[in-house]
């Protein structure tokens, strides 16, 4: 807004307006304000330039990411009133950001818990400065690839079992995981989950270079029957990591335990998952729901 002068003024004032933007109120200033101008001199006062009163990018940038977890919340609670429980957490490691749904709910792992048995023998190895023996590597890849139970409870065992694990868990950044003297019953939370992901990839975290290597090779080659769940929401040509765990839990009936977690990368892809859940009548129902709840992430959120 230009204020022009109409004749010869014996006095000027200046005064500003407040600005209001979508997120906040910014006020805009005059260089001008309160300045006289020399007499006779009839130049038009200048006027001020104002400071953008609107979003910034990386504002606005929050305000879609909230609007998308928003959508992506109300429609996941709408698929829980008809599908057993579950829980689903993701962290995209490009961007920074993450989501939870019931994040803090607990369930047991059944055999996603073989990811953090293998986390602590590479930590223990690293602690002794030395590499795996032949025959912990070949116990980690039976583990691992095929989800061998018996590979897993020799692990444990020589790792010193529940205590061992749960002060690797401490240091790999997990604080809702409950290790069980019966590793599958192992109790946890999506949130953690992807905490344990994110520390098998972090450069700056416990696991070293090589113990980082072997944990991508050994997860990303699970046998053939063994790779759905998380892998449902990779796009064609995009890679992925993974360890399901899967369990008929006489405590609840004979209903099904079944969990997925792991990472998806790819060109500006780079996104850990994790859904858990229970009381499946049976498994190929579970995994339908592992797997769509995986997709609905990536087709809300649009990593």
């Amino acid at each position: 807004m230009h204020w022009k002068r109409n004749g010869i003024l014996a006095l000027a004032a200046v005064g500003v307006l407040g600005g209001t933007a979508l997120v906040g109120v910014g006020m805009m200033s005059d260089d001008g304000a309160g300045s006289l101008p020399l007499a006779g001199n009839f130049a038009e006062v200048p006027s001020a330039s104002p400071s953008p009163t609107g979003p910034s990018p990386e504002e606005l940038a929050a305000i879609e990411r909230a609007k998308k977890e928003k959508e992506l919340t109300t429609a996941l609670t709408e698929y829980a009133e008809s599908v057993p429980e579950f829980s689903v957490a993701v962290l995209d490691r490009n961007t920074g950001q993450d989501y939870s749904f019931r994040g803090s709910e607990k369930y047991e792992t059944a055999s996603v818990v073989k990811v953090q048995v293998l986390a602590c023998l590479l930590l223990t190895a690293q602690d002794d400065d030395r590499d795996l023996t032949s025959s912990e590597l070949s116990l980690a890849k039976r583990m691992i690839r095929a989800s061998d139970n018996d590979a897993t409870t020799s692990l444990f065992s020589r790792l010193g079992r529940s205590s061992a694990v749960a002060a690797c868990n401490k240091r790999l950044g997990l604080k809702q995981t409950k290790v069980s003297s019966s590793w599958g019953l192992t109790r946890t939370t999506v949130d953690d989950q992807v905490r344990l992901l994110a520390a098998l990839v972090d450069t700056d975290g416990p696991l070293d270079a090589d113990s980082r290597d072997l944990a991508y090779d050994l997860m990303s080659t699970v046998e053939k029957d063994q790779d759905w769940g998380v892998p449902a929401a990779a796009a064609t040509g995009e890679k992925f990591t993974v360890k399901n765990g899967w369990l008929p839990r006489s405590s609840e009936g004979g209903r099904w335990i079944v969990n997925s977690v792991g990472r998806i990368t790819g060109d500006d892809v780079d996104v850990s998952i994790a859904v858990l859940s229970h009381d499946h009548t049976t498994m190929d129902g579970g995994i339908g729901v592992v797997e769509k709840v995986a997709k609905m992430t990536r087709k809300v959120l649009e990593y």
